[in-house]
């Protein structure tokens, strides 16, 4: 019997294959999103030197959040990851949507990063 492949492996297998045409510089660093049911995950990552640049994401408590697992949280999250990049002098990225298809609260993540001044 053929069994179907999960949703999530064929998001890895997604997610592999646009990571191999992205990669984040020093000077551009890529924001790798990464969404599970209940919270939403941000990074700005310099792949040539390994590091994480900055990081935002819905477990933190000073977004005073009513709940993690919706657009407005992931607004909220993208508004906190621009004005950090923007403090440490990173206006231009790459996005890295990690495999998920670009709606919901993924778009609403880069819209807000949009607004509060990345350029992607």
């Amino acid at each position: 019997m053929i069994t179907k492949p999960s949703k999530n492996s064929v998001r890895k297998k997604r997610h592999t294959r646009v990571r191999s045409k992205l990669f984040g510089t020093a000077e551009r660093p890529r924001l790798n999103v990464f969404r599970s049911n209940k919270h939403i995950y941000a990074q700005l990552i310099d792949d040539t030197n390994g590091v994480t640049v900055v990081s935002a994401s819905t477990i933190e408590k000073d977004l005073n959040l009513e709940s993690t697992a919706n657009t407005e949280a992931a607004q909220k999250v993208g508004e906190l990851i621009a004005k950090r990049a923007v403090e440490k002098g990173h206006e231009t990225i790459v996005f890295d949507r990690s495999g998920y298809l670009y709606h919901g609260r993924i778009k609403a993540l880069a819209d807000a990063a949009r607004e509060a001044g990345l350029k992607f």
